[in-house]
């Protein structure tokens, strides 16, 4: 892949990825809004769409796109999708996850990276003016998420992990609710 220096500690996520069957685990609210914990397959893809400038801010970018089963799902009916971008900022030395969930909500999240590093942290926390988090009216009255934290990290050339907590204060409740996600996931094509 030409350029790929330039994504710094995201040049091992290029390409797609899946997990060897039921093996993410997903730690959510049930419909009593209780604890529920689901085993779920995962694709996700990593495409390089090269810089993008703002001004004298250069950033290099990978489109995302992952989807997520659990078992008995259609193929064509995932349990969870998201679409977004990883962002290498070189000159502030910055990871950035911008994406979006199809069910109401934008999180940026971001944090710090050294260019050759084999793992990295981003962060959101509602209310930050840059690293932050937007829900739509239901989702802010009866499941705020107050803050989201992910740790990615490179395993082999062909295998990375993730670990995910998005914190959700849930309307009637008064301790947050860890929302976790975690999963290994192989290369299957570069």
């Amino acid at each position: 892949m030409e350029n790929n220096i330039h994504y710094g500690p995201l040049r091992f996520l290029i390409g797609t990825w899946e997990s060897k069957g039921l093996t993410g685990q997903n730690q959510a609210p049930d419909g009593d809004r209780q604890t529920e914990n689901t085993l779920f397959k995962q694709r996700m893809i990593f495409e390089p769409i090269g810089d993008v400038s703002n001004h004298e801010q250069v950033l290099y970018v990978l489109r995302y796109h992952t989807k997520a089963w659990e078992e008995g799902d259609d193929e064509n009916k995932p349990f969870h999708e998201e679409v977004g971008y990883f962002i290498w900022d070189k000159m502030n030395g910055q990871v950035l996850k911008s994406f979006i969930v199809p069910r109401g909500i934008s999180v940026n999240a971001g944090g710090d990276a050294g260019p050759d590093a084999v793992e990295f942290k981003v962060s959101a926390e509602l209310g930050s003016l840059t690293y932050g988090i937007a829900s739509n009216q239901f989702l802010n009255e009866e499941f705020q998420t107050v803050r989201y934290d992910a740790k990615f990290e490179m395993i082999d050339e062909d295998t990375f992990k993730y670990d995910e907590n998005s914190q959700i204060k849930i309307k009637g409740q008064t301790k947050v609710f860890d929302h976790t996600e975690k999963n290994t996931l192989y290369r299957v094509q570069k």
